[in-house]
């Protein structure tokens, strides 16, 4: 005779509670919202991030622009370029450089891999941006190619097209 698997507590599938306390986890300090504009986003990574106590303490108050910012490698190492975050006011002597690098901690492979893609004609890579997940502060990275003028501007297109018939549909759907 087999023996009969009774479902545990945790083998089921994860509770609404869970998912909102997961979603929760992720306090989202700084976003690049013109990334997905100028670039088209190929691949993305997360990447921890190396700070100091006063920057911490200052994104943990929200403040922090990753609008300029760009992530580069060298010597094997990936660093975080122009990410203002700014001084903590209680700080005093020992604050932060506001526009200091800041290194992001990535697998070997993955840096070899954002290298690789950096070397091509019109890549880069662009922060989406910066989170605190489970206390730990995170950086969305994406590998982004450069979209030219006309591009932008279909991309407009297609958006806006898009966005009419999800409207003309809802529209008859309301009848």
């Amino acid at each position: 005779m087999q023996p009969v698997a009774y479902r545990s507590y945790d083998s089921g599938p994860m509770k609404a509670a869970a998912k909102k306390a997961e979603r929760e986890n992720n306090k989202i300090v700084a976003q690049n919202r013109a990334a997905s504009y100028n670039y088209e986003l190929l691949e993305k990574f997360e990447a921890g991030l190396v700070l100091v106590g006063t920057e911490v303490k200052t994104l943990r108050e929200g403040k922090g622009a990753i609008r300029e910012a760009y992530a580069e490698i060298r010597n094997g190492e990936a660093w975080l370029i122009h990410c203002h975050i700014p001084e903590y006011q209680p700080g005093g002597p020992r604050n932060h450089d506001p526009l200091r690098k800041r290194k992001l901690l990535l697998s070997r492979r993955e840096i070899e891999k954002l290298d690789a893609a950096i070397q091509q004609k019109g890549m880069t890579v662009v922060p989406l941006k910066i989170y605190f997940r489970d206390g730990l502060a995170k950086c969305e990275l994406a590998i982004g190619k450069g979209k030219k003028f006309h591009d932008r501007r279909e991309s407009e297109r297609s958006k806006e097209a898009k966005r009419e018939a999800d409207e003309a549909i809802s529209r008859s759907r309301r009848r």
